[in-house]
């Protein structure tokens, strides 16, 4: 496998640990299900079910046994990736891991508490972080 394709896969099984417990988790979730499922919902559903699955044991983790379940779930899920890439022709290959490198940005930004994919029409506030106060008025002054 091409080295570029390597690193598209492993930054996918990455975003599915990343992403699991955080805001980001419906999203990715939601897209890596569609990747994995190929248009077919049947597919889909059991990659939800998978990834579910991964959530959870994510999610009750022991401290003494979290990296060895963080690192045996990134694995799994990047050998998934891989055999998907695998089965694929070159062009359909390419889009697969364009879109698993844009799952990988997403599920990084919410980690790092960043904010992506919003689109604001109008008058818009919003903030980051926590501990903050923010008052909006919006229209005319009174």
């Amino acid at each position: 496998m091409l080295e570029w394709l390597a690193a598209a896969v492993a930054a996918g099984g990455t975003a599915v640990v990343q992403a699991a417990g955080t805001d980001a988790w419906v999203i990715v979730r939601q897209r890596v299900a569609k990747v994995l499922g190929r248009d077919d919902p049947e597919r889909e559903q059991a990659e939800l079910t998978r990834l579910d699955q991964t959530a959870t044991a994510l999610a009750s983790l022991a401290p003494e046994e979290a990296a060895l379940v963080r690192a045996r779930q990134e694995a799994s899920w990047t050998a998934r990736f891989e055999m998907l890439l695998e089965s694929l022709g070159e062009a359909e290959r390419e889009r697969v891991a364009r879109e698993l490198n844009d799952i990988a940005d997403q599920a990084r930004q919410a980690s790092a508490g960043g904010v992506s994919g919003n689109v604001f029409s109008g008058p818009t506030a919003f903030q980051v972080g926590n501990g903050n106060r923010q008052d909006n008025h919006f229209g005319p002054g009174t």
